[in-house]
């Protein structure tokens, strides 16, 4: 066997290295994967060379250490089956479909205590949403949605698709979201949203009660399109006292704000989410542990694989990417096919 390794190599492109088969050592297990999903707010800020500069990669993750440079192999939605294991690992390892926050890659080595066995009852195409499903569990755990509120959700990616799948299953006055691409808003409702509107719409603020300088009705409102413009525009739709949760990461792009109307007299609350961490006031009972298990359990009543628009094989990675790139619009998730060694 000969392994095959995604890596962006330059701005706007990727290429697929070549090399011989990895071996564990006596502490590790070799995984094939037979799928992976591209995050495309994350992977995209990489392929468009808007990582900002000095951040780590990420620094939680084992296979993703260090700080950014081209050529980086990234992506962290892995799904595969343990085929060998080294001498001091446990025999109930091998033949386990497992789940790994690893690159885009179809043969590698890793340490059981990075993996996630994959429950019997969970579909490998499920089980790739896992991550953005637990950066939805969360944002809601950070912008604390309380019964009877109006709540928006700007931008509906896939992780602003999820977290309205949650969101839906709270008792709110009401869910709205917002998002340019009809494909996106058509799954949005599907995914529980009462109302999907388009920001380019000339109406969009009085649909929403919203009057400028003054604010609007939604009591939370959840930024996760990641575009820069989107931010401005939550503070905008939200009502005094209210708070927006920012889930976009923007890499490099810079944000230009109104503060200077409406945001200080309202006494709006900005409050950051970021998967990496729980919030400190959550910590003593909230653990990464108790995250994933709600996350888990969270796949398993949302279902998102209908959410999967593109299947690649990684040879046409470049195709992925680009179409990602230019024609957002006709993607939700898009995904390689590593294998077909084994299904489910």
């Amino acid at each position: 066997m000969r392994r095959h390794r995604l890596e962006f190599v330059a701005p706007g492109r990727v290429e697929v290295q070549e090399g011989p088969a990895p071996q564990p050592a006596a502490d590790q297990v070799l995984v094939q994967t037979r799928l992976s999903a591209i995050s495309p707010g994350t992977e995209m800020l990489i392929y468009r060379d808007q990582w900002p500069q000095g951040v780590s990669v990420d620094a939680t993750l084992e296979d993703l250490a260090g700080t950014f440079a081209y050529p980086l192999a990234y992506g962290y939605c892995t799904v595969g089956r343990v085929i060998a294991a080294g001498s001091a690992v446990t025999g109930d390892w091998l033949g386990r479909r497992v789940f790994a926050f690893h690159p885009h890659e179809d043969l590698f080595c890793a340490h059981p205590s990075v993996l996630q066995p994959i429950p019997d009852d969970l579909d490998d195409e499920t089980v790739l949403f896992l991550p953005n499903m637990e950066t939805a569990v969360n944002l809601l755990l950070d912008g604390a949605p309380l019964i009877g509120e109006q709540v928006i959700v700007i931008g509906q990616g896939i992780v602003g698709l999820l977290a309205t799948a949650l969101l839906a299953r709270f008792p709110l006055a009401s869910l709205t979201t917002v998002e340019s691409h009809p494909l996106r808003r058509e799954a949005s409702i599907r995914l529980g949203a009462a109302l999907c509107l388009d920001p380019a719409a000339p109406d969009l603020f009085a649909r929403l009660g919203a009057v400028p300088g003054q604010g609007g009705r939604a009591d939370l409102v959840y930024e996760l399109s990641g575009n820069p413009v989107g931010l401005d525009t939550a503070l905008a739709l939200t009502r005094p006292s209210g708070r927006v949760v920012v889930g976009s990461w923007y890499g490099n792009k810079k944000v230009d704000l109104d503060l200077g109307s409406f945001f200080h007299r309202g006494r709006l609350t900005l409050i950051s989410s970021q998967v990496s961490s729980i919030a400190p006031a959550l910590s003593g009972r909230w653990q990464t542990s108790r995250r994933l298990d709600v996350a888990w359990e969270m796949l398993r009543q949302v279902r998102p694989r209908a959410c999967i628009t593109h299947r690649f094989t990684l040879t046409d990675a470049a195709q992925a990417y680009a179409l990602i790139d230019r024609s957002p619009g006709e993607t939700i998730q898009v995904i390689f096919e590593h294998s077909s060694a084994y299904t489910r």
